[in-house]
């Protein structure tokens, strides 16, 4: 029991260490291009769904733990409005490419010089970014994160208001 107990603390030590540099509060808007050539503003995007918590996926073409992640992505892109945000991948050509090549439905940003990542804080990949409906960063996790795990996130995100909403 104490090396289970012990290795949790270990794990959320990692974690926290990790996620250190994530955004708290108000989700930082950015003007982003798409992988389709368009571009938009973050705000502008969860804009497009009103009343919704949604996910900002921070990903990589190269990274081998994002390629593990991606079919939970999709799945989670079917209910959830999911924005990527591919960190050092390549112009919004390539990143289309890899996109179409992998099945990945979801609408991602290009981020070829990390430029964006690093305005979030982001210095690894995967990394998994929750925004509730009102604009305030809920949850922020890198590594791995199971489709339960990122499920559970954004349910809590839409159905559990924030601290900040309840005290004004």
């Amino acid at each position: 029991m104490a090396t289970v107990l012990l290795a949790l603390l270990v794990v959320a030590g990692v974690d926290a260490w990790r996620t250190r540099d994530l955004p708290s509060g108000p989700a930082p808007d950015a003007a982003i291009t798409l992988a389709d050539g368009s571009t938009t503003t973050l705000a502008a995007w969860r804009a497009q769904h009103p009343g919704r918590a949604v996910a900002l996926h921070f990903w990589a073409e190269w990274c081998p733990v994002c390629k593990i992640e991606e079919p939970s992505v999709a799945r989670l892109s079917e209910d959830w409005p999911v924005l990527g945000i591919a960190m050092q991948s390549g112009n919004p050509a390539r990143v289309a490419q890899v996109q179409r090549q992998r099945a990945m439905p979801w609408p991602t940003a290009v981020d070829p010089q990390a430029e964006l990542s690093r305005a979030w804080g982001v210095r690894v990949v995967p990394a998994l970014v929750v925004v509730d409906a009102q604009g305030q960063v809920r949850f922020a996790t890198t590594g791995y994160t199971p489709g339960w795990g990122m499920r559970w996130r954004l349910w809590w995100a839409q159905a559990v208001p924030s601290l900040r909403t309840w005290v004004g």
